[in-house]
């Protein structure tokens, strides 16, 4: 089976026709999983109600159970591992668009800092909190069931309801990872939204720091302080991500990732490859047993 490129494509995998804008799932047994990566295209909620699972997002390994639950933003990549029999999770997909429809702020939801390790959250909660948020899925899912005039406005209510729960967890679990003054802030989340619209095209700082209208060193200053991370850590793992999600498809050569990345030449694309993850991208694929 291919890399599955979006979710929408990941959820046909289990004939389930997301034409609209949001999902909410029954949190019934789920019997099979992708076997290989996939990329998310949708912000997602997703609790764990019962067993138990074992997870690779953005390359980092997880384990999860019961009141566990994985809070994440487009692009951020999911690999399934190995789950138990008895494994229940409840699910909210929603279009970022969709949401914040006649909001002025295009950055309310990053504003939240739900996002502790980049692009996602995996947060072990309390019992009562867990059942707090899985209560308020299935009023969500109930709501959305009904056809009405006012039906995509409630949904809306809701979803920010429970984006704003799910932010008082994270923040008590894991407190506030990024720099308090707003405009900092602001630089920061358009920083990484234009890597991920333009990383196969632009890999350089100074790219990143005119079109954000700073000088390069400032923009270092601010992006260390928010992450932790200096702007080109940002932008490599970034490329990191992409040259993962196209390794996963055989059907592209490692030459053709190296040209679509803009790699000078394929060894030079094996050296940033390997400088990452210690193995070379065909090594990678033996590893993975991908092969076309």
């Amino acid at each position: 089976m291919k890399i599955t490129e979006n979710l929408q494509d990941t959820l046909s995998f289990y004939s389930i026709d997301c034409r609209r804008s949001y999902y909410i799932s029954s949190g019934n047994p789920i019997l099979k999983f992708p076997k290989t990566s996939f990329r998310m295209d949708y912000y997602t909620l997703c609790i764990c109600t019962s067993g138990e699972i074992h997870i690779e997002i953005d390359n980092e390994k997880y384990h999860a159970s019961a009141n566990h639950f994985l809070i994440s933003a487009p692009s951020t990549i999911i690999k399934f591992l190995k789950v138990s029999d008895n494994f229940k999770m409840k699910l909210l997909f929603f279009d970022k668009n969709f949401l914040i429809k006649n909001i002025s702020n295009p950055f309310i939801i990053e504003k939240m800092n739900l996002f502790t390790e980049g692009s996602y959250s995996v947060v072990k909660t309390a019992e009562e909190k867990s059942l707090l948020l899985q209560r308020l899925l299935d009023y969500l899912k109930e709501k959305s069931d009904r056809k009405g005039k006012f039906t995509d406005e409630i949904v809306r209510t809701i979803i920010f309801n429970i984006l704003l729960e799910t932010a008082e967890i994270v923040e008590a679990q894991k407190g506030d990872l990024l720099e308090k003054e707003e405009g900092k802030k602001d630089l920061f989340l358009k920083f990484r939204k234009l890597i991920r619209e333009n990383i196969k095209e632009q890999k350089s700082v100074a790219y990143y720091a005119e079109q954000l209208f700073v000088s390069s060193k400032y923009l270092i200053e601010i992006i260390k302080k928010a992450s932790g991370k200096t702007p080109h850590q940002v932008i490599n793992e970034m490329l990191l991500k992409e040259a993962y999600v196209m390794l996963g498809n055989p059907d592209i050569t490692i030459s053709e990732i190296a040209f679509q990345l803009q790699f000078n030449s394929i060894s030079a694309f094996g050296r940033f490859f390997k400088k990452h993850t210690l193995i070379s991208p065909s090594q990678y694929r033996i590893k993975e047993n991908i092969q076309s």
